[in-house]
């Protein structure tokens, strides 16, 4: 093939006069510029390690306080309180540059300043250490912190779920926990805390994502949509290269570090870590465990296209393609007739199957030869790309529209995406994108970082000629798409396939768009947007199933270093107190005015708790991984970590970056994502409060489960929102 004869730097043959060599300048061109990029990238990682290293000081504050010491010796004022003097007997005598008074009066300054440098960078860090590890500025505003222990904190969750005798139970189980098991255990889990970085996120990571051996599609992996209001071009390939393109920008920024850490409240900043893995990352199953394989760079993407696989290199020598070449790239993908090869097709369903399975296959199948090549292309690659044949689009005017877009998402038709890669790039026929999430490696909120960039970027800074291509012009010299090349066992592959059509079949996914009032009247209700939407969740549960459950709400503990997520347990007792007076219907609006605002205060108090620390249930996670280690049984954890979550819930961050202005382009609006039921008879339900004026569901149930119907759930949620809204007199926009 024409590109691996351009990728040999050299050749030789032996002939009888002895060896002849065969240079080709071209490639080596290519590796000089390769070379002198990758030493740029290690100079700049240097100099950032230095920087980072003396923060909060820097090359010029040292400079400062040298010239100042000098200054004021200049001026006959020892501001050293006689330090220099003793510095400068201590300096060895007629040794090199020391001889002369002035240069030892010099370095004597210096290594003083150096020393006074040093002691206030210590200082200035302690404090800052103290100032951030301080949560209460979250709570002054809004009353006081609860008193309860986290067991006592877990009974007051569970006790609107249980009757009298089931309730006595688990009190009876939590106080011998508490008194005899529970010392033991944490014992261990202070020591842990002083010598792990973060005493639960490395456990988190393992045993409830890598340890898992269910299928990764639905059950892990989440999507992301894209700007569902506007369209800045229909050509896919176009679209493509602009979205791969920012991608790498973004890629660079994280690199050099340049990306500023994202401010809690716009107070506190939050820990980065997640983001170091977001590229060239890929999980490689095994038979008890997967593992996270992260390679420090990567310069191809791995592309799918009508059941072929290609490499798509992003560089040409150090310079990274311009978004009109890698149009071109993309699209000479799409113009190639050639068929799959057999087997090659679906492929990508043993990523969608059971985990034992597919390590299985890969161990057997894929350890050797052309199959090894090919799956390290995919695997070491900076990202997946899928280019798909059909289009999707939000029709305002066609409900089911934004339901199959997202359904398209979550799981495509079960091989035309890579469930393993971190992410995977999804491009529709008519120029529309998404993603498809790998969970991980991190949590919505950091690919949802990347992915505001990416549509700020493609917007407003790459932009499209007026026919809807890349600007600039392409170079038709570029080495074509290398396509891959498999010897493929297509039973394993066929069974695969089979677990992943059912579970896919089995999702019922309704999306839409609640139009009638978003954050803006939320708040004129005195109360905050997620709290306000957590309570109608459960008035539209009970209404739906005449119950309520065991709810999970994700949030967010990144003011810790490496912190993931802790869980806010939505369903309280104030909450279901407001519910059975809506449900009774004969209360006054005041007094259920005065049962929301309760439920609300309380649900606000609990997430500010679980986002400093304070939660309950990482820490009992925690607790029973000790228990498994140590060999001990406890009943009370095993039932805390056998209940169902039959309402699984997330908001959905956006304007982490403020790449415009919302004001200005109200109609630039993300559409948020989903995920699968996390529970077989239960709900998953995300959220996006998309500005003032209107928020983004997505919820997911399974058709198997006669208790749970998706659109109908959906339903009550919006009359939930609207119920709760006519208590305050909030008006509405007539959907």
């Amino acid at each position: 093939m024409a590109e691996a004869h351009q990728a040999v730097a050299f050749q030789f043959t032996v002939t009888p006069d002895g060896f002849d060599f065969r240079l080709s300048r071209e490639a080596l061109k290519h590796i000089y510029l390769s070379g002198i990029n990758s030493w740029k990238k290690r100079l700049i990682r240097i100099k950032n390690g230095i920087l980072r290293g003396v923060y909060p000081g820097s090359p010029t504050s040292w400079l400062v306080v040298v010239m100042a010491t000098m200054g004021s010796s200049y001026c006959k004022v020892d501001i050293s309180m006689g330090l220099v003097c003793c510095i400068q007997r201590c300096l060895p005598e007629r040794c090199g540059p020391y001889q002369t008074p002035q240069t030892r009066a010099l370095l004597s300054m210096v290594i003083f300043s150096t020393g006074v440098w040093v002691t206030g960078i210590f200082l200035f860090r302690q404090t800052l250490k103290l100032l951030l590890s301080y949560h209460g500025w979250m709570f002054e505003m809004h009353g006081k912190t609860s008193h309860f222990t986290k067991i006592w904190a877990y009974l007051e969750s569970v006790r609107p779920l249980l009757d009298d005798e089931e309730y006595y139970r688990m009190e009876t189980l939590a106080k011998e926990f508490q008194d005899k098991t529970a010392p033991r255990l944490q014992k261990y889990l202070v020591l842990k805390s002083w010598w792990a970085t973060n005493y639960v996120s490395d456990w988190w990571e393992e045993y409830i994502y890598l340890r898992g051996r269910s299928p990764l599609m639905v059950n892990s992996n989440y999507y992301v949509m894209d700007l569902v209001l506007v369209r800045n071009t229909e050509v896919q390939a176009a679209r493509l290269g602009n979205a791969v393109h920012a991608m790498i920008m973004y890629r660079r920024k994280l690199d050099r570090e340049e990306i500023k850490p994202v401010m809690a409240l716009g107070i506190v900043p939050m820990c980065s870590y997640q983001m170091e893995r977001m590229f060239n990352t890929t999980r490689i199953p095994g038979k008890e465990t997967d593992v996270l394989q992260h390679l420090s760079d990567s310069r191809h993407v791995a592309v799918y296209h009508k059941g072929r696989f290609f490499k798509v290199w992003l560089y040409e020598g150090s310079r990274l393609l311009r978004p009109r070449d890698l149009e071109m790239q993309f699209q000479r993908i799409l113009d190639d007739p050639s068929p799959p090869q057999p087997g090659e097709e679906r492929l990508a369903a043993l990523t969608a199957g059971g985990r034992v399975e597919w390590a299985q296959a890969r161990q057997a199948f894929f350890s050797s030869g052309k199959n090894k090549a090919a799956l390290d292309a995919i695997e070491r690659a900076a990202f997946f790309v899928a280019l798909d044949e059909e289009s999707h689009c939000y029709n305002p005017d066609d409900e089911a529209s934004l339901s199959l877009y997202g359904k398209a998402l979550l799981h495509g038709n079960c091989y035309n995406r890579w469930f393993d890669k971190s992410f995977t790039l999804v491009s529709f026929k008519n120029g529309l994108l998404g993603l498809n999430t790998e969970h991980a490696w991190a949590d919505a909120p950091i690919i949802g970082h990347l992915w505001e960039f990416v549509l700020g970027t493609d917007t407003f800074h790459l932009g499209y000629t007026d026919t809807g291509h890349c600007l600039g012009k392409p170079n038709p010299m570029l080495i074509p798409p290398q396509r891959l090349q498999w010897d493929i066992c297509q039973a394993v592959i066929e069974s695969s396939y089979q677990v992943a059509k059912a579970l896919a079949d089995d999702v019922e996914l309704y999306c839409f768009q609640f139009l009638p009032f978003g954050k803006g009247l939320i708040k004129k209700c005195r109360t905050s947007p997620d709290a306000f939407v957590q309570i109608a969740l459960q008035l539209a549960h009970f209404r739906d199933k005449g119950k309520f459950c065991l709810t999970y709400e994700a949030s967010m503990t990144r003011m810790f270093r490496e912190g993931r997520t802790e869980t806010v347990r939505s369903c309280t007792s104030e909450s279901t107190a407001f519910v059975q007076a809506m449900m009774e219907g004969s209360h006054m609006k005041a007094d259920l005015q005065d049962l929301f605002r309760k439920a609300s205060k309380k649900h606000q108090n609990m997430y500010r708790l679980a986002m400093t620390g304070a939660g309950i249930d990482r820490h009992l996670f925690c607790l029973y991984v000790v228990s498994k280690y140590l060999g001990v049984k406890s009943p009370f954890l095993a039932k805390v970590l056998s209940e169902p979550w039959r309402l699984s819930t997330s908001q959905i961050p956006q304007s982490q970056i403020r790449m415009f202005d919302p004001d200005q382009y109200p109609n630039h609006l993300g559409a948020g994502g989903g995920f699968g039921p996390v529970a077989d008879d239960g709900y998953g339900v995300s959220y996006m409060i998309a500005g003032e004026n209107t928020i983004f569901f997505h919820v997911s149930s399974k058709f198997s489960s006669s208790e749970t119907n998706a659109q109908r759930f959906g339903n009550h949620i919006r009359q939930a929102l609207l119920d709760i809204a006519d208590l305050f007199q909030v008006p509405k926009v007539e959907s």
